[in-house]
């Protein structure tokens, strides 16, 4: 289950975690410098930075 605390690299391992974080436009998918922090940075954490609708993505993710 995808919570504030899950990595973004764990998001990005399904084909459909990457495109609901494209939809929601996280910026960490086309970032240089994220491809080096992936493991550390969380979804909570980044929707917050970018005033995205963090509720909302989470429950998104986790549909079947």
């Amino acid at each position: 289950m995808i919570n504030e605390e899950t990595t973004i690299e764990e998001i990005v391992k399904t084909e459909k975690g990457k495109k609901i974080l494209a939809k929601y436009g996280v910026p960490c998918l086309s970032c240089p410098m994220a491809s080096k922090e992936i493991k550390f940075l969380k979804i909570g954490d980044v929707a917050d930075m970018y005033g995205l609708e963090k509720e909302k993505m989470i429950k998104e993710l986790n549909k079947k």
